[in-house]
């Protein structure tokens, strides 16, 4: 069986709910003729639920940005695969270079946080990848 080519949009820190809805809307119609593709997008964890909703009956899939190992607690700011899973997001993507150079993520945490997706059936969009100053220095390609 062969693999769909897979592409996926991860929105960082930009849109409000209302302009990630409005986004989802022009990009439902922009790819509406491209058939042997999958396609995911990834906004913001506070648009989530809206882009949802917006995607019923379409073949984009949702993905979320990022997660925590934990399915609970006393864990701050952070998000639960369960969570992720109970919103309707079918896809994650773990171990961007930003989450490593800004918020300290390891090869272990990494790891850790795979390993909570899978449990709880999410897919994995992993990762592996260099910062913007090492691909402009031609470090990593």
């Amino acid at each position: 069986m062969a693999r769909l080519p897979f592409v996926a949009g991860n929105w960082k820190m930009n849109k409000t709910v209302g302009e990630a809805v409005d986004l989802v809307r022009e990009l439902q119609e922009a790819i509406s003729g491209v058939k042997e593709v999958e396609v995911a997008v990834a906004p913001p964890f506070t648009a989530l639920y809206a882009v949802r909703r917006e995607l019923e009956g379409s073949r984009i899939r949702l993905a979320a940005q990022n997660l925590y190992w934990e399915e609970k607690g006393a864990f701050t700011g952070e998000i639960s695969p369960l969570m992720l899973k109970e919103v309707g997001c079918d896809y994650v993507i773990i171990g961007h270079s930003e989450r490593r150079q800004y918020f300290g993520e390891t090869d272990e945490t990494v790891n850790r946080r795979i390993k909570a997706a899978l449990a709880q059936g999410l897919k994995v969009i992993f990762c592996i990848g260099e910062t913007l100053k090492e691909r402009e220095e031609g470090r990593t390609f």
